[in-house]
């Protein structure tokens, strides 16, 4: 991605780390999912909407893992 910390550790150790990846993935998630129901919602069997839906899943399911393992890390460290 696009940080230092993303370049220096392995997939494990930046997952719930990396504020500029998650704002990048939730950009993503906000601009895919509208932009997929505007053009798509009437036609969702074409290969361009199941394309773009699965690129929203993605992203969003990415986001879902960085919420998770940041929430898992926040109380394991102690900061409630």
């Amino acid at each position: 991605m696009s940080c230092n910390q993303c370049y220096s550790s392995i997939f494990r150790q930046k997952i719930g780390r990396c504020r500029r990846c998650m704002g990048q993935l939730a950009g993503l998630s906000a601009i895919g999912w509208p932009l997929w129901g505007y053009c798509y919602w009437d036609t969702p069997w074409t290969v361009n909407a199941i394309a773009l839906f699965f690129f929203c899943a993605s992203f969003s399911g990415l986001l879902t893992l960085h919420g998770v393992v940041w929430g898992y890390r926040y109380y394991r460290d102690g900061h409630r």
